[in-house]
């Protein structure tokens, strides 16, 4: 998956914006000021970080190469993936999903509420 396909992908979910509070070359994605998306477009090759369950984090690691502990993140919590082709684009759309039901499972009830409520990008 192209990194602006990522990025149109993760602007897709409720009340999400993009920031650049590392630099211009790293794309921020939030919801509700919480961090779900970190993009890497410039890096050869690109990478995501995606805030993950922990034992799904263990298992995704397992079944792809290219998904490592976060870099420079919290490694229970965090995968990066390395976009070089080997992660399947709808496997790739369910990590920035689960890492978006993550961060909102975190936010107070009636903010969870609110977000639950409204269609999310497929």
């Amino acid at each position: 998956m192209k990194t602006e396909r990522i990025a149109a992908f993760a602007l897709g979910f409720p009340e999400t914006n993009e920031e650049q509070p590392f630099g211009p070359s790293v794309d921020v994605y939030k919801v509700a000021g919480k961090i779900f998306v970190i993009l890497s477009p410039e890096d050869t090759p690109p990478a995501i970080s995606l805030k993950c369950e922990p034992m799904l984090a263990l298992e995704l690691r397992e079944e792809f190469e290219s998904v490592i502990p976060g870099y420079h993140l919290n490694k229970a919590h965090w995968n990066t993936v390395i976009l070089d082709g080997s992660v399947p684009d709808g496997e790739l759309r369910k990590m920035i999903s689960h890492s978006y039901e993550q961060v909102i499972g975190g936010l107070p009830k009636t903010h969870r509420q609110r977000l639950s409520s409204v269609a999310w990008p497929k």
